[in-house]
């Protein structure tokens, strides 16, 4: 009883971890293309309008879901477990995709960045999943 009392905190507090990623990396997303637009560091706007366009859709809808995603799994909404998953899934495909524009530039680091945000974010999606009953049910998030 004990034992299973501590494993549950423990779980608790990597949900809780897991929400204040998704909100920290969605603000990140904003600023990271907010700088890299008014900086003139993204010529796609010129090149490739529409491509970007598209790109830049993706990706601020993609943090927007995620900093409300991260706030409902913080505030224990019911329905914040689902779209927790479905937007981390989304940065999930873009920390891995992103990446390709970086290597071709031989920016390393920004590739390890994107590697480590990967990591995490497939981490978070477990500590969710297990949290909120996946294994096989579609309970509510529960934290305690």
């Amino acid at each position: 009883m004990i034992l299973n009392a501590k494993v549950n905190v423990e779980r608790t507090q990597l949900v809780k971890l897991a929400g204040f990623y998704a909100i920290f990396v969605g603000l990140m997303m904003f600023a990271q293309w907010s700088f890299f637009i008014i900086t003139g560091q993204a010529p796609e706007l010129q090149t490739e309008p529409v491509r970007i366009a598209f790109h830049l859709a993706g990706e601020f809808i993609t943090a927007l879901g995620l900093i409300v995603s991260g706030i409902a799994v913080l505030r224990r909404c019911a329905w914040g477990a689902n779209v927790y998953l479905f937007f981390t899934g989304m940065l999930a495909y873009s920390a891995i995709v992103s990446p390709g524009y970086f290597a071709q530039q031989g920016q390393w680091i920004l590739v390890l960045m994107f590697a480590f945000l990967l990591i995490l974010a497939l981490a978070s999606v477990f500590a969710v999943a297990q949290q909120s009953g996946r294994g096989g049910s579609y309970g509510q998030l529960k934290i305690e």
